[in-house]
């Protein structure tokens, strides 16, 4: 039997204690060398390093004028491409709102007679320069048809809209405005339209 002093520890455990100490700043020392351990930089910091350092600030007048032009045509691209999208962030306060955005799906997920308005007023004006009278009359009635087509779309599509504020935004309670901006949009041929359509014709909105 091992006799033991108080206060002495044996020469095996300290040994155990001194491994461990060493093993455990071992650890810590691989984990500072791999980046862990610190907080995540921020997305801008991590961009600006990746970047680069910036630029020299101009020397000359024309230097800076000429900047200023890049950095504003930048800018310029960047909210046309967000409002093309549909992003809110980019759109002007005619467009934004998530009842505008389900009013575009419902108007272009349709075939809407007022997209084809231009063709037919160009046929029609067409039809009333010529010298016959009958191809007149015939330009006069298909303009006028065209516009009755029109008039009964347009109503078909403002019950549409006004259904679906109903139903999925009920605390709206004025419609006539998103009417409005859904049989504006429902004029303007497809691939003209703006914000650009995010739904295919057919879809179920």
């Amino acid at each position: 039997m091992k006799l033991r002093l108080p206060g002495r520890r044996d020469r095996a455990e300290t040994t155990v204690d001194t491994a461990s100490g060493a093993s455990a700043d071992l650890t810590e020392q691989l984990v500072r060398a791999s980046g862990k351990g610190r907080p995540t930089p921020k997305r801008s910091e991590a961009q600006g390093r990746r970047a680069g350092p910036p630029p020299p600030p101009p020397t000359t007048r024309k230097e800076a004028y000429k900047r200023m032009r890049q950095t504003q045509a930048a800018r310029r691209a960047e909210t046309r491409q967000g409002a093309a999208r549909g992003d809110d962030a980019y759109l002007p306060a005619r467009d934004r709102g998530p009842e505008r955005k389900l009013v575009r799906d419902l108007v272009d997920s349709r075939r809407n007679i007022g997209s084809f308005f231009l063709a037919i007023a160009g046929v029609a004006l067409i039809g009333t320069i010529v010298p016959s009278l009958v191809v007149r009359n015939y330009a006069s009635f298909l303009l006028f048809g065209f516009f009755l087509l029109l008039i009964v779309d347009s109503v078909v599509l403002s019950r549409k809209i006004k259904r679906a504020i109903a139903e999925r935004h009920p605390a709206t309670t004025k419609t006539r405005g998103l009417v409005w901006y859904g049989i504006s949009r429902a004029t303007m041929i497809r691939r003209w339209r703006f914000p650009k359509p995010d739904v295919p014709l057919g879809a179920q909105v």
